[in-house]
């Protein structure tokens, strides 16, 4: 099984739950309605890595908060990126099929490690820079959903093992990406950053 590194040890999540369309402004970007429910969709541990590679030119890039599962508790903090095959997806969506095969593909869960956090959600934001540009921002104010209606949504029907992972949605500013670019990904509690990732998309046939 693939592992996520945690307070210097290697935890195993059984797969990532990520949270769709939390964020009004990306909803707005990709011409999708706003959805009376929360969008839950899941990647397996098959997806999981910390390597970025380039997947195809319409792969997209979607930067995310991402916490750690202990005891159905939020206990540590990352930085996620959802990878996504976007012709393939938009594909799905108009024959009202499901998401796996343009979502929960292998590779296409790229997570940071992950640092433990006791402090109060509420402070956190994201920042995701691109060859040095800043092409992606987000805090907590701005989720439609938070962190604990997540959660209970979730366990509404599935169970959250530990060190299960919860991707908590991508704010506007999502794009594709090509081997060679350079992505920095920057988790802040309140103006102190808590956690830095920096990926280089690397070639790969992982299709």
């Amino acid at each position: 099984m693939n592992a996520v590194r945690y307070a210097h040890q290697e935890i195993f999540p059984s797969k990532v739950v990520c949270i769709g369309r939390n964020y009004v402004e990306h909803i707005e970007e990709l011409g999708n309605e706003i959805p009376a429910a929360m969008v839950v969709f899941n990647k397996p541990n098959s997806a999981i890595t910390d390597t970025l590679y380039f997947i195809s030119e319409d792969t997209r890039f979607e930067g995310e908060i991402t916490f750690l599962i202990q005891k159905g508790k939020i206990a540590g903090v990352g930085f996620g990126l959802d990878l996504t095959k976007a012709a393939l997806q938009n594909y799905l969506k108009s024959k009202g099929l499901p998401w796996e095969r343009a979502k929960a593909f292998d590779h296409s869960a790229v997570l940071s490690e992950f640092v433990p956090f006791e402090g109060e959600l509420s402070t956190l934001s994201m920042k995701l820079y691109v060859n040095n540009v800043l092409v992606q921002f987000a805090t907590y104010a701005l989720m439609m959903y938070k962190p604990q209606t997540m959660i209970d949504e979730i366990e509404s029907f599935m169970h959250l093992e530990d060190g299960d992972i919860i991707m908590s949605g991508t704010p506007k500013g999502v794009g594709t990406y090509a081997a060679g670019d350079r992505f920095v990904g920057q988790i802040y509690s309140h103006d102190v950053l808590i956690l830095e990732k920096s990926w280089k998309a690397e070639s790969k046939d992982v299709v």
